[in-house]
């Protein structure tokens, strides 16, 4: 089992910046990637960005353009920094991790950012 405890939700004002972390604890050596998900108010939860423990990483959509997702393997942490963040950013964001893509995936409880107009 791994356990995944995210952290740095809050409030921000629109073009602020917010900087999320996940740990994960457990059996840990069976991660190969983790990811950040969100999800907004009466939305379906979408992918942010997905990272292995080679270092790669891929992004959805536009997520590029303001968000970076970085790792430390090292912590079993994977962080998301987010930068002149949207009110659509809004959202519930989630860390989640797997052994492989198409794996079960071990999920934290969210952390919510709200981004305020």
């Amino acid at each position: 089992q791994v356990q995944l405890v995210e952290s740095g939700g809050g409030l921000v004002q629109a073009g602020g910046s917010l900087r999320l972390s996940c740990t994960a604890s457990g059996s840990t050596f069976s991660i190969r990637f983790m990811a950040w998900y969100r999800q907004a108010p009466g939305k379906q939860r979408e992918l942010v960005a997905i990272t292995g423990n080679d270092g790669s990483i891929v992004y959805a959509n536009s997520m590029e353009d303001r968000f970076t997702i970085s790792r430390d393997n090292a912590k079993n942490s994977v962080y998301l920094q987010m930068n002149s963040l949207k009110p659509e950013d809004t959202a519930v964001y989630y860390c989640s991790a797997r052994e492989t893509p198409t794996s079960m995936a071990y999920w934290g409880k969210g952390t919510l950012v709200t981004v305020s107009a």
